[in-house]
């Protein structure tokens, strides 16, 4: 039988069922290389030891000493009227000076049990005052049995981990578990080549263990997060460098365009003239499309930058070329504004062999689950026969009766919307792999696109077309000032009698299904702390049209409306007909209506930083001014304020990013990127990392071109294989 590799040793074996069970359900951790995965999140000094006659105030001091007497008290507070509250007072002595430890409520027991007269013990704590006297509470001690001045002094000058916890296992009990496992570092297989190691003089994986979990300098914490950051960026980078690589194997048909195909003829339609940035964006895809292996880019553009113009006039290149087109949206409110503002855009070059059409003209289909049989049955033979060169749609265009005639090119709206499993899909009804544009509306850093889109070359749109006006933002403290709020309702008064229009954004529908009182669902604990749930778009509407907007046409727009009803409610409000649209976030993404110049996100605290941005953009997409009011409860001082007001402050979406993501640590952003439930960065931050990670590509990109299947690096393998099994390494770039 073979013996279990001692990192795979499942932790019951060797910490015992109870603990074990403890560290699966709450920590995640199964195996004892999980657990010398669990890295300390800092450390604590206990300090120099020092003197009782000269301890410093608010200082954290070790001392040792001897228990001079320990007196148990019972007395009257708020929790305990009757006098039932208990207090340890414990008296030390070193020979110079006298110092009170002092201990509450049920912390008492065990000290009571243990600190008896004669005791000698390490105390370590923060000093105060309290009745003018020098006074530890709640120290931590460690009891000298048979002591010598050596254990004294290890005791004294260690730098204690303390471990990410729970209320079911205290650090110092995973500390406990660490040092009974850490014997197996010994075993670790090193992923890094030697040649990168040395070269960039980093310590072995199982010096790193052992220094990460037991470190005697601030140095020894130092070496092994540099290596183990490299660990993580590396195998990551590696995971992303064998995608590219195998895509980079597969076959595509070029496709370029005709000299005056229908691209020329739609640029010489368009009303306005490329940016500077559209232009260089569209040369790169341009060449992307001219290659024999098929393109993977991603295009990261601000809200509003022209992303759609430029992914349409790909899709033209491609019916050039002989292929057929297909943009794939997240939502059937989102795939019909796309088709409709493509038909707009295109007159009648979209309008492929019908009277009138023109002479290069080509059709462009809907597909979408709602639409009626006769409608849909039109659409796949259009798309069968090769008559529709574009073809827009949601998750049906994915489905195995839709047949394509020759897709050349996939554009997918919002990556983050999709798994790379439906992106597949698509991509296998082309007889060859097609090429694929990803467009993502919500601005990535750098370093995040590179781990976590990191098998997508990519291009940004950072410039807004002409004509496009600033967006104001302010927030509104509904609970300090509701004369704010009074003041937001005639904002959006005032823009309606100008002859604009507004949208009324909250985080809930309002009907049975999703009202957590009424669903049995968990509360978060903002809404334990606010003991209300988050307003909702019936509510809010029913409220604003009887009262502060009374007189306005107010309609409403939410997720499950029946597709028609969406559609018709979207036509009006794009029509103008309604003043006022309240919604859910379903018009977070591509919602274009450019005379709609005001929006007010009700409890704003609820969204994302990324979020809020996207939701901004649906104002101010034409000549006049937008204005976002971001309203919320939350008190001055909270991090929910703090965030708001960062988004006030500035219309930067990368500025934003950059913010959100240090608020919410990796572990969100590329939380979904690893198909399991925890994220696989421990101590790489992708945001501070930067250099690393540029680096770790650097090497990444080398060691896969020599060795694509990593014959000559086992460990590497290992590793990989643990960070991604075979199905999971589709998922990393699920972003």
């Amino acid at each position: 039988m073979d013996l279990v590799p001692a990192l795979e040793e499942p932790l019951k074996k060797v910490l015992g069922p109870p603990t074990a069970k403890v560290m699966a359900e709450h920590l995640g951790l199964h195996t004892v290389g999980d657990l010398l995965h669990h890295y300390p999140r800092r450390y604590e000094e206990r300090g120099q030891l020092t003197h009782l006659a000269d301890l410093p105030m608010d200082e954290h001091v070790t001392v040792v000493a001897m228990v001079a007497d320990a007196r148990l008290h019972s007395f009257a507070s708020a929790k305990s009227p009757r006098g039932k509250g208990q207090r340890l007072e414990v008296t030390i002595t070193d020979g110079h000076g006298r110092l009170q430890l002092v201990f509450f409520g049920n912390g008492v027991h065990k000290p009571h049990k243990e600190l008896l007269p004669g005791t000698r013990a390490m105390f370590a704590g923060k000093v105060s005052v309290f009745n003018r006297r020098l006074q530890l509470a709640h120290p931590a001690y460690e009891l000298l049995r048979g002591d010598t001045e050596e254990a004294v002094e290890t005791w004294a000058g260690a730098l204690i981990p303390l471990y990410p916890a729970t209320a079911k296992l205290e650090s110092w009990k995973i500390g406990k578990a660490v040092q009974t496992v850490l014997p197996s570092a010994q075993e670790a297989v090193d992923p890094l080549p030697e040649s990168l190691r040395e070269g960039r003089g980093l310590v072995s994986l199982p010096e790193a263990l052992l220094k990460i979990h037991r470190p005697h300098t601030k140095a020894d914490i130092d070496a092994a997060r540099t290596r183990l950051k490299w660990d993580e960026a590396f195998v990551l980078q590696v995971a992303l460098a064998r995608r590219r690589h195998a895509d980079a194997q597969l076959p595509a048909v070029p496709r370029r365009p005709a000299a005056d195909g229908l691209l020329s003829a739609f640029d010489d339609r368009l009303p306005f003239t490329l940016t500077d940035g559209q232009r260089k964006v569209s040369a790169e895809i341009f060449d992307d499309l001219a290659t024999d292996h098929p393109m993977h880019r991603l295009l990261q553009g601000e809200v509003g930058s022209g992303k759609t113009l430029v992914a349409l006039r790909a899709m033209l290149a491609v019916v050039d070329a002989g292929g057929q087109a297909a943009l794939l949206a997240p939502t059937e409110v989102l795939a019909q504004q796309h088709h409709r503002s493509v038909v707009e855009m295109m007159g009648e070059l979209a309008e492929g062999g019908m009277l009138g059409g023109a002479d290069r003209a080509t059709k462009v289909v809907l597909l979408t689950g709602s639409m009626g049989a006769a409608a849909r049955r039109q659409a796949l033979l259009d798309l069968v026969t090769g008559e529709a060169g574009i073809v827009i749609g949601t998750h049906a265009l994915i489905e195995d009766k839709v047949r394509f005639h020759d897709l050349g090119l996939v554009v997918v709206d919002e990556q983050h919307r999709f798994g790379v499993e439906q992106r597949d899909a698509l991509r296998g009804k082309g007889t060859q792999p097609p090429h694929l544009l990803v467009m993502t509306a919500t601005p990535i850093p750098r370093t995040v696109a590179m781990t976590v889109f990191g098998d997508l070359e990519t291009s940004v749109l950072d410039q807004l077309p002409a004509g496009r006006s600033p967006i104001a933002s302010h927030v509104v403290p509904a609970a300090d000032k509701p004369h704010f709020l009074a003041r937001a309702w005639e904002r959006v008064r005032e823009e309606v009698a100008n002859g604009h229009q507004a949208y009324v954004v909250c985080p809930r529908i309002g009907d049975e299904e999703d009202d957590p009182r009424k669903a049995g669902r968990k509360k978060s604990p903002e809404d334990e702390a606010e003991k209300r749930p988050p307003l909702a778009v019936l509510d809010v509407a029913d409220h604003l049209a009887k009262g502060p907007l009374h007189g306005l046409t107010v309609e409403v727009l939410h997720g499950r409306m029946h597709p028609d009803d969406k559609d018709a409610v979207m036509r009006r409000f794009a029509a103008g007909d309604t003043d006022v649209l309240v919604a859910t976030t379903v018009i977070e993404v591509g919602v274009n209506v450019p005379n709609a110049t005001a929006m007010v996100i009700m409890d704003a605290d609820r969204f994302g930083v990324s979020q809020l941005h996207q939701l901004r953009g649906r104002v101010g997409r034409g000549s006049a001014p937008g204005l976002c009011l971001l309203v919320t409860e939350m008190p001055e001082a909270s991090p929910a304020r703090q965030r708001l007001g960062a988004v006030a402050a500035t219309l930067d979406g990368f500025e934003l990013s950059r913010i959100d993501l240090e608020q919410r640590r990796e572990g969100d952003v590329l939380g979904q990127a690893q198909s399991g439930a925890r994220s696989s960065l421990r101590v790489l931050a992708v945001i501070e990392d930067e250099e690393v990670i540029e680096q770790a590509r650097e090497e990444a990109v080398a060691v896969v071109e020599a060795d694509p299947d990593l014959t000559a690096h086992p460990g590497l393998r290992t590793a990989l294989d643990a960070l991604v099994d075979e199905e999971r390494e589709q998922y990393l770039e699920k972003g």
